[in-house]
């Protein structure tokens, strides 16, 4: 699907070819096109207004490609600022994004080294994509079937296994928003399950595990069975452990993998249901971050645990003031049944910790107070210090945004139960993203650890943006195969 190429790009035979144009004095510039025909770029930058170029981030813009092979070109806006790895990411996303149904595409960005060639191969897969599943063939767009980059570092190794990985990376992303996209009614615990062994058939390494919901409740599991108990359709614990020979790391991810979360008996308003089907992500994430370590051969044990449950109200349904036993013997009062992600994650950290390893991250679409307060593209960090600043780091890496949070101790407070060792919310709205870190934080025990809340940006609401569809959007994957990478490295 992508190749590099050093051709001249005024001789590629595609259907459309990408530059970049960023703001300059008031008008635009083409950056990095010497190659292009002068008379062309002089009326492309004399005409940029009448043809509404304005070289600003996310913009797209296609014009005729006189003197050029290529049936259209492409202008594609960088933005202000310097030329950033991120930048060339969206940018290259942008445009493949917006060119789904067009068959062969080449980008001659300003890829003049070997980090710039891979952030635009990795935009460029990122922004190919499209949900089909419940489409007739002609009602969407196929993304862009043939990407080329161009770069003089066409033949370069280091570029080469950059982009190799990009494609692996860029097909975890895509899987993870497929999950995530998936109707609530086709994509339950017990499917989901089927999803990963699916997925992981063939992988070399990966192994996966699953409790049913007697073996949860035979082993303590209260968590999980307690939140899934109100549907038809039970939950599920799945562990899945790539475990390489000479690991240089044991890494641990547990997801939040709520397959459809109406609030319970505590139900949530009609429109605050309508992407439920959304609070997976962060077990979607977990699933394809371990699959595309072990397809990466990344030297580090990494098992994830996706915590799977439906949350639904009924006659069986978990009750607010009934009180669970999370595994390990830890009792929780349940104030609000809509805080059920903390419930399920609860038991995923106690049974991740019990195999000892470096380090344990979690991941849930977890509060709304986390969309308060960062919005819907920033990610938060909670945990122990030294890994809630790797993890950011990791973020900033891989493109995703990140930023790091606090756990007062004084919080702690809110939870108290007058009946069990905790309760699952605490008695007022204050904090409440940060009071969730801090009721996780009690079940990772010792390990070193880091909770991160992607309640916002796991799924877009509103319009696309550079390499992000409406929808599932991946967010995560790369973050935490960056720290997976890293802890290998270390």
């Amino acid at each position: 699907m992508i190749a590099l190429t050093s051709k001249d790009p005024a001789k590629l035979p595609v259907d459309a070819l990408v530059v970049a144009t960023a703001p300059k004095d008031g008008g635009v510039e083409l950056v990095g096109t010497d190659w292009l025909p002068g008379e062309l770029r002089s009326a492309l930058v004399r005409d940029a207004g009448a043809l509404g170029v304005t070289g600003k981030a996310d913009e797209v813009r296609r014009v005729p490609a006189t003197g050029l092979k290529a049936k259209v070109l492409v202008l594609v806006g960088l933005g202000t600022g310097p030329v950033t790895a991120e930048r060339l990411r969206r940018a290259a996303g942008a445009a493949t994004r917006e060119l789904a149904g067009v068959g062969s595409v080449a980008l001659a960005l300003p890829a003049g080294d070997v980090a710039a060639t891979v952030a635009v191969a990795e935009g460029a897969l990122l922004g190919a994509y499209t949900y089909t599943r419940y489409r007739a063939a002609d009602a969407a767009r196929a993304p862009v079937a043939s990407i080329e980059v161009v770069t003089t570092k066409a033949k370069d190794a280091a570029a080469t296994q950059g982009v190799a990985r990009a494609e692996v990376l860029a097909a975890a992303v895509h899987a993870t928003r497929d999950l995530v996209n998936a109707a609530p009614n086709h994509l339950y615990p017990e499917a989901f399950t089927e999803a990963a062994r699916a997925a992981a058939k063939g992988v070399k390494g990966v192994r996966i595990t699953v409790l049913d919901e007697k073996a949860l409740a035979a082993g303590g599991y209260g968590g999980l069975v307690g939140v899934g108990q109100g549907s038809p359709r039970p939950p599920r614990l799945v562990k899945v452990a790539y475990s390489p020979a000479r690991a240089k790391a044991k890494v641990a991810l547990v997801g939040k993998g709520i397959t459809f979360d109406s609030g319970g008996i505590s139900i949530k308003p009609s429109g605050s249901m309508e992407t439920m089907k959304s609070d997976m992500a962060g077990a979607a994430a977990v699933l394809h971050t371990v699959l595309a370590a072990a397809q990466l051969g990344v030297p580090a044990s990494v098992t994830g645990w996706l915590c799977l449950a439906e949350n639904m109200p009924s006659g069986t349904a978990q009750r607010p003031s009934d009180v669970v036993t999370i595994r390990g013997g830890k009792t929780v009062e349940v104030l609000n049944t809509d805080a059920e992600g903390r419930l399920v994650m609860a038991d995923g950290l106690v049974a991740a910790t019990e195999e000892k390893p470096d380090v344990v991250i979690d991941i849930a679409t977890l509060t709304g107070a986390q969309v308060v307060a960062l919005g819907d593209r920033v990610g938060a960090v909670m945990g122990t210090d030294e890994v809630r600043a790797e993890l950011v780091a990791a973020a900033d890496r891989s493109g995703e945004q990140a930023w790091p949070m606090p756990l007062p101790d004084e919080l702690k407070a809110n939870l108290s139960s007058r009946v069990a060792d905790l309760a699952n919310v605490a008695g007022n709205r204050d904090a409440g993203m940060l009071v969730a870190g801090i009721f996780l934080k009690e079940f990772a025990g010792s390990t070193p650890w880091a909770h991160y809340d992607i309640a916002g940006p796991a799924f877009n609401e509103r319009g696309e943006h550079d390499y992000t569809p409406k929808g599932g959007t991946g967010f995560g994957v790369r973050t935490l195969l960056a720290f997976v990478e890293s802890r290998a490295t270390r």
